[in-house]
């Protein structure tokens, strides 16, 4: 069972309660440790990114994400780092994943949140670089969602990747069967894309 998370501060409380006046309860597993790269699923609409964020604000969690340097660039640049935006070169001679690995290991505390689906259509596969991220930086994955069904929102569980994705691939399945998006018919299964699929 889930752990109901108590908001502190003030901005924590308002933005829990606004959830709470929404009928939805905020839930946080107690985290293993300050640096996590979090997967959400299921994302099935453009009102998700609401509940998320209310989310983060009322746990204090700094949510951020990873995009292609060049977004970063001019006057959007300070923006896009004010919203949890990590800048990385997308160049197809640079390794992605050591990439990542190197931002962990250069900070303190990190919840870094990789969209598995990478859309919010119905999608047949997940894709499997959240995984090989927290591996190679040596990071729990934390499993986050939102469940439209219960009005929950939240970070329901962690583990260390293996290096046996299949095996740990099952953890992911378990967790996440009972899960309902805002939109079920874009809700794909939680599948990673078999070795012989191109």
């Amino acid at each position: 069972m889930s752990a109901v998370y108590r908001p502190r501060g003030l901005r924590q409380r308002l933005a829990a309660g606004i959830l709470n006046l929404l009928g939805w309860k905020v839930v946080l597993e107690p985290p293993p440790g300050p640096k996590v790269v979090m997967v959400g699923y299921p994302h099935t609409s453009n009102i998700d990114f609401f509940y998320a964020i209310l989310w983060a604000w009322a746990t204090g969690r700094k949510m951020s994400w990873i995009g292609k340097r060049q977004l970063f660039n001019g006057l959007m640049g300070p923006i896009m780092r004010r919203l949890g935006g990590i800048p990385v070169d997308r160049d197809k001679t640079k390794n992605f994943v050591k990439q990542v690995a190197e931002i962990f290991a250069q900070r303190e505390e990190l919840w870094l949140v990789i969209a598995a689906e990478g859309t919010r259509s119905r999608a047949d596969y997940w894709r499997s670089g959240f995984y090989y991220m927290a591996l190679e930086a040596k990071v729990p994955i934390a499993l986050a969602y939102l469940d439209y069904s219960r009005k929950e929102a939240g970070v329901g569980g962690y583990f260390m990747p293996s290096g046996d994705i299949a095996k740990d691939f099952e953890i992911v399945q378990k967790f996440y069967a009972d899960k309902v998006g805002h939109t079920p018919k874009n809700q794909g299964p939680v599948q990673l894309k078999p070795p012989n699929n191109p």
